[in-house]
This record gives C-alpha cells, structure tokens and sequence, in this order.
C-alpha cells in the first residue's frame, strides 16, 4: 500500500465507523473505496468485513461500558441473523463481478433514498425477548442474508424492523443492531477468508479508521441538527461514489 492508500483508508474508515454507529451507510463509502484501490468486488467485500467486525467490537464493548445493551435480547435477534449471513457470505462469494457491482449500485441508491426519509415519531418501549415472534426472527434472518452478501445500507434495515416494527428507541436501536452485526459478521468473514477474499493488511488500516471513528460516536450524542448534518454529508459522498461506479 502507498501512502496515499493508507491514508484513504485511515480517514474514510473514520468516517464509515462514526456514522455506522450513530446511523447507517458507513460501508458505502468504505466498500467502493477498496474496489476503487484494486481489490476485485468479492475480495474488497470480504477485506470490509474485518473493519466492521473491529469497529462492531469497539461500539459494542463502548455501549456496555456505559450500561446500555441486553445480552439476552441480542442473541435472540442474532441467532437467524447468523444463519442468514451464512447463506449471503456463501452467495456472495460466488457471484459474478458484474452482478455484484449492480447489487452495489442498487444497494446504496436504495440506502440513500431511504437516509432521505422523515422517520416517523413513535411512541417506544424496552425491547424484551416476549415481544419477539415468528415474523421479527424471519425479518432477522433476512436481513442476515443481506448483511452476509453486501452490508452496505444495513442499518436502514435495522431501523425499519427494531423502530418501526418493535417501537424500541432509535439510541438502543444503535446498540442492539452493532451488537447484531458483530455476531453475524463473524461467520461471514470466516467465509470469505477459507474462500481466499480477504486481504488482511489493507481490511486492518481501514479498521483502525473505522475503530477511531466508532469510538467518538459511542461517546457522541449528538443533537438534531447535528445527526442532520451527518445524513447528508454521507449522502454527498455517496452521491459521488456512485456517479464513480455508474460512469467508470
């Protein structure tokens, strides 16, 4: 890696782990970022994984220092979730680059049309394991699925099932769903390492980016205004990835 790659990889990881601990979309940026440097769409899919897994790691043991979590309520959510991500990782190891590059494409304009709407105003409650039925642990291990194949624009998906299905509050949504992740991701780049599509050096400079960035939101509370500001700071960056992807 030059010098120029590791410091891409440094300062885009750091905003990829502040905003997908606070919000959602970090992997679009940090996903085309790895193909844009050479890596093929399957390996770069891979070498994402080991920043999101380190960055989840971060958030997740920052959430529990601070008192927020439920164990118990987390890995019954992750249980279908990894099953799922095993199907998706397996898939995605697979499928041709020109299809996955349109999946990509797809993916964050569909995240980002989403990033662009108004989320309602719920009244919430604590999430605990007896409001859980058939229909949340079927979402769960679809969204695995998803996760397992691409990641990129996941936490729109958490959002939907955890805020509008379960009605718990958008800062515990932030901790349920990196500790989710954490637990699926794990497989999932177990499979992409045995399928040789991870590249270690270039998936840890991006994950200690990732970690710095994750790090400041876990200790971030940010305002109204504030949370605006990230949505469409990414949503600029994203905007530009993808004119990259569709043009060249």
């Amino acid at each position: 890696m030059t010098a120029v790659e590791v410091t891409a990889l440094l300062a885009l990881g750091g905003i990829a782990g502040f905003i997908n601990v606070l919000s959602a979309g970090g992997s679009m940026l940090t996903l085309p970022l790895l193909m844009f440097l050479g890596l093929p769409p399957q390996v770069a899919n891979g070498t994402n994984r080991v920043a999101i897994i380190l960055q989840s790691t971060t958030a997740v043991a920052g959430f529990r220092r601070m008192g927020h979590g439920n164990l118990r309520v987390s890995l019954h959510l992750a249980v279908p979730a990894v099953l799922g991500s095993l199907l998706g990782a397996w898939v995605a190891t697979w499928v041709a680059d020109a299809i996955f590059e349109w999946v990509l494409i797809i993916a964050m304009i569909g995240a980002s049309v989403f990033m662009l709407l108004p989320q309602p105003r719920l009244d919430t409650n604590p999430l605990t394991p007896d409001r859980l039925g058939p229909v949340i642990y079927i979402a769960m291990f679809l969204i695995g699925v998803y996760g397992g194949f691409i990641q990129v624009g996941v936490g729109a998906l958490f959002i939907v099932v955890l805020y509008r299905m379960l009605r718990i509050d958008l800062p515990q949504v932030n901790v349920f769903k990196v500790s989710i992740i954490l637990l699926y991701t794990l497989p999932a780049l177990l499979i992409f390492a045995l399928n040789d599509q991870v590249r270690w050096g270039m998936g840890l400079v991006l994950a200690i980016g990732n970690i710095t960035g994750a790090f400041v939101a876990v200790k971030v509370n940010l305002s109204q205004k504030g949370a605006l500001w990230v949505k469409w700071i990414t949503l600029v960056m994203a905007g530009a990835i993808l004119i990259r992807l569709v043009v060249y």
